[in-house]
């Protein structure tokens, strides 16, 4: 049997999700955790592997065990014992060996902050993105929701992707709205390329400037160049929000 967690995590002390041999990963924290907790060596799988300081507060993993531990309750209280402060298991479950948290996933939703105030915030530097100029954000809502459909998605991928058999994805809800002093884009697709969502977000922004217009974002989905996109936003305003099954 398997067990699937919810887990949430701060990514701002992390090379990402994935385990890496330069530095901290939340995978290698949770196996860890879980080794120590279970007595037994384990290999965790996510959902998602979320960039070097990205954050999650919805990310699923998996792991198989060779006996389901009787109290749930309290391998997660030992759990949220043994990972740091900014790692935390949210919840706990049985599935069957069957379950893959990466390909049975239905869609994953994303969302983006950005502080837009002219003086920076202490209390959000870590979780949102300080632009500090007047945004449009009519215009940039107007240019999110363009990416809702099937489209190819070629000009929003890392320049240094590695090969992928298509860049076609199928967007749910692209979308910008007003949260107090925040702008949040939210994004829910079946499937992401690498830095897709951040490199949307540095065009958006282009948007609400007046740098370009929104029905340019017709064009980029069309031309399937990165060079014609924006820059890539950073990783910090980046939040892993659902998994949807």
């Amino acid at each position: 049997m398997q067990l699937r967690l919810t887990v949430e995590y701060e990514g701002t002390a992390y090379r990402g999700w994935q385990l890496q041999p330069d530095g901290p990963t939340v995978q290698a924290v949770l196996e860890q955790a879980l080794s120590t907790a279970l007595r037994e060596r384990v290999r965790v799988r996510g959902a998602g592997r979320t960039d070097a300081g990205v954050h999650a507060c919805g990310q699923i993993a998996a792991v198989r065990v060779r006996e389901v531990p009787a109290d749930l309750e309290r391998l997660q209280k030992s759990l949220n014992a043994l990972t740091p402060d900014d790692v935390a298991v949210r919840d706990i479950t049985v599935v069957d060996d069957a379950f893959d948290p990466r390909r049975h996933a239905r869609s994953r939703v994303y969302e983006y902050r950005i502080w837009n105030v002219a003086a920076p915030s202490p209390f959000w530097r870590r979780h949102a993105w300080h632009v500090p100029s007047q945004l449009d954000v009519a215009a940039m809502d107007e240019a999110a929701r363009v990416l809702e459909g099937e489209h190819d998605f070629a000009s929003f991928r890392a320049a240094d992707a590695e090969p992928v058999r298509s860049t076609v994805r199928r967007v749910l809800e692209s979308s910008l709205r007003v949260d107090g002093r925040l702008l949040v884009y939210r994004v829910e697709a079946t499937a992401f390329l690498k830095h897709m969502v951040r490199n949307v977000v540095g065009t958006l922004v282009e948007v609400g400037r007046g740098e370009r217009v929104a029905g340019t974002f017709r064009e980029l989905l069309a031309v399937r160049d990165r060079t014609r996109a924006g820059a890539t936003a950073p990783a910090h305003g980046l939040v892993l929000v659902n998994v949807r099954y």
